[in-house]
């Protein structure tokens, strides 16, 4: 199955899909640091590689860059890819976050069904925030006026949009963990198919269990963060400066693997002898250790610390967990101080975020680990790359799910053609 990635960030959809035997054709992703990460591991990597067009330069580029630019190109691809995926920025609309119905983030996920009307591809995947499905009210404004506001939430939205191409459209959540990721992360997707079925969603959940058999992942429990992250620890080990950040001070536990894996940590380490990268260690002053340590006493460990616990200890922070050791993560975000580790006083590293994300150890992260300021608005460092990416996991089970599904289509095909042949010379 041939797919462009749209919204691609640094790639866990586009990974997911590669392991399932899709083949990338274009990647679509506005930041540049993001489409570096992609590019080097992806693109143009060792590994997997895009049979990507002559036309197309490989450079990031937002989607009406991409839409203005190639049109008539995009226009030659109508019938030619089997799956378009990607998730429209989900900012606007989260509901971690202000809500705002005229955040122009937002026109982002109307310039993605510009391209599907464009390309036209047999199946469409759009994963998003379980807010997606939320639906924005009207608010009265000082003097009368009103603020814009939609009646359905962007899920309806698209999905009629879709309904209306011509597809079929199947939506709803999931839990990345249900499909073997150390991770209660609670997504919207949205499968749709020009085929005429509607039951794509449901069909994917009761594959779930072939998935995890395949990948010899448990069936009756979540993979824990222990399983995912303990052969990072640091404690024991022998320290030695980092180097693949670009810059000076920082330090990085020297890796040693295992003897014995997991079966998850099998899937994380795939035929790769080598030190992940991303592995540098923040620098916590003295005070933020201790602080650390009076929150895992005051936490439930695997929920974030209460409203009477952040008071009592005077964090003005909304949200910050001690992940429990046997139990799956909750949502890995863009922020590194929003998860304490459940056995030593610091935030998880670069590396122990991807893990968590089921991205493998030979997955390379490029440019900077961290940004603050006015940066945070235009740069995409690592730890905000890994925080946005659809888990790879969750993509391959899709993949895999979709590529079935698109041979049991074709067979049949196959056997309406032949017994046609065969009555026509009867």
């Amino acid at each position: 199955m041939r797919f462009i990635d749209v919204f691609a960030g640094c790639g866990g959809l586009s990974l997911g899909l590669l392991k399932a035997g899709c083949e990338g054709i274009i990647a679509v992703e506005k930041n540049s640091m993001a489409f570096e990460t992609l590019r080097h591991n992806l693109i143009e990597g060792e590994r997997y590689q895009f049979n990507w067009p002559d036309w197309l330069p490989k450079q990031a580029m937002s989607c009406e860059d991409f839409l203005n630019g190639y049109g008539r190109e995009i226009g030659q691809l109508k019938g030619e890819i089997d799956l378009m995926v990607g998730g429209p920025p989900c900012q606007g609309f989260s509901t971690a976050g202000r809500r705002n119905p005229t955040d122009p983030r937002n026109k982002m996920a109307e310039q993605y069904l510009e391209l599907v009307k464009i390309v036209q591809p047999k199946h469409i995947v759009i994963e998003n925030v379980s807010g997606f499905n939320s639906k924005f009210t009207e608010r009265k404004r000082t003097g009368g006026e009103r603020e814009q506001y939609f009646k359905k939430s962007y899920a309806e939205f698209i999905s009629e949009e879709l309904s209306k191409i011509g597809y079929t459209v199947s939506r709803g959540k999931v839990n990345c963990a249900d499909f073997g990721v150390p991770q209660n992360r609670y997504r919207y997707l949205i499968i749709c198919s020009l085929e005429g079925d509607p039951n794509h969603l449901d069909e994917l959940l009761q594959s779930r269990d072939r998935f995890l058999e395949d990948k010899s992942l448990p069936k009756s429990r979540p993979v824990s963060v222990y399983e995912a992250i303990a052969d990072l620890q640091i404690r024991d080990r022998k320290l030695e400066e980092n180097k693949d950040s670009g810059v000076r001070g920082f330090v990085e536990a020297v890796y040693e693997a295992p003897e014995v894996y997991s079966p998850y940590l099998a899937i994380m380490r795939e035929d790769y002898r080598g030190a992940p990268n991303s592995r540098r260690l923040p620098k916590h002053k003295p005070e933020t250790i201790v602080q650390f340590a009076k929150i895992q006493r005051e936490s439930q460990p695997g929920r974030s610390l209460s409203k009477e616990a952040r008071e009592k200890l005077g964090l003005k922070k909304h949200a910050i967990t001690v992940l429990t050791k046997n139990a799956p993560s909750p949502t890995i975000t863009t922020l590194p101080d929003d998860i304490i580790h459940y056995d030593e006083l610091r935030i998880l590293t670069a590396r122990e975020t991807a893990r968590i994300q089921s991205f493998p150890d030979w997955f390379e992260f490029t440019g900077k680990y961290t940004t603050g300021g006015k940066k945070r608005k235009i740069e995409c460092p690592r730890y905000t790359q890994i925080g946005n990416a659809v888990p790879p996991l969750l993509a391959e089970a899709i993949g895999v799910f979709l590529t079935e599904r698109n041979q049991h289509f074709l067979q049949d095909e196959l056997e309406i053609v032949q017994e046609g042949a065969i009555n026509a010379g009867s």
